[in-house]
């Protein structure tokens, strides 16, 4: 079985090396192709308006001057060319959540959904941390210890055209994790007004994007609700985003 990893926070974050070693768990073909640099955020963007640049790290390591969608891409038809696709692609592991509609930010989910849309599984991880300012003192114990036992179960799984699974492991020592649960994409319920306005050494001002103070969704039924309770949260995320119940109506409307 031939695996890619990649993910959003860099070749050298450490995250993705923890995920290098649950893939080598799995398969001794393993491929790594990630971002440069960070490109947390970067949500499913694409390089149009500079060239991309691949630098070969090692046997089987890249990393690729763009962002994650660029280094999928770059994966599946430069580097894996010649070499036949992968049967597997994991993202991760992300140093930070990836939980409700935060998906649609994210680098790390993004790099999974460009697989999906290739015909490729896809699994997205990502640690949550207690605190913001951690930096890279964010423990991944819980990915370490765990990422292996949810992974395993989701090799060969038949997954649904178009669709990927997203992984949230909590800001918990392993031994604290209760299990691995299945939840349903949940939704924040703030204002993105986290903004910090700050002033540089020359007086100019400058804004800083942070988070707002966070309202989980009711019934205790989401990703958010889960995580927050010591489980993994395990989210199968598919990439039609067409309203179906809403087709009927809209072409009434035009009708009339």
């Amino acid at each position: 079985m031939r695996i890619l990893v990649t993910n959003d926070d860099g070749i050298h974050a450490p995250g993705l090396k923890i995920l290098e070693a649950l893939a080598a768990k799995l398969s001794d073909d393993i491929w790594v192709v990630a971002p440069s640099e960070e490109q947390s955020g970067a949500g499913h963007s694409l390089t149009l308006t500079r060239p991309v640049r691949l630098r070969k790290h090692g046997e089987r390591r890249f990393s690729v001057s763009g962002t994650p969608t660029d280094s999928v891409m770059m994966a599946l038809q430069v580097v894996l060319g010649d070499v036949g696709k992968p049967d597997l692609v994991l993202s991760g592991v992300n140093r930070g959540a990836n939980l409700a509609e935060d998906v649609t930010y994210s680098g790390t989910v993004s790099a999974a959904m460009e697989a999906a849309l290739a015909g490729i599984p896809a699994v997205a991880l990502s640690q949550v941390y207690a605190r913001e300012g951690m930096g890279d003192t964010v423990p991944f114990a819980a990915a370490e210890a765990w990422g292996d036992r949810v992974l395993a179960p989701l090799v060969g799984m038949d997954m649904p055209h178009r669709t990927l699974i997203n992984v949230n492991f909590p800001a918990l020592a392993p031994d604290e994790v209760r299990g691995i649960k299945i939840a349903k994409q949940g939704f924040h319920d703030y204002g993105r007004s986290a903004i910090v306005k700050g002033v540089d050494p020359r007086g100019y001002p400058y804004y800083w994007f942070g988070l707002g103070v966070t309202e989980h969704t009711p019934g205790h039924q989401t990703d958010l609700e889960a995580v927050q309770d010591g489980w993994i949260a395990v989210t199968p995320l598919h990439l039609d985003l067409t309203h179906h119940q809403s087709l009927e109506g809209l072409a009434a409307t035009y009708a009339g």
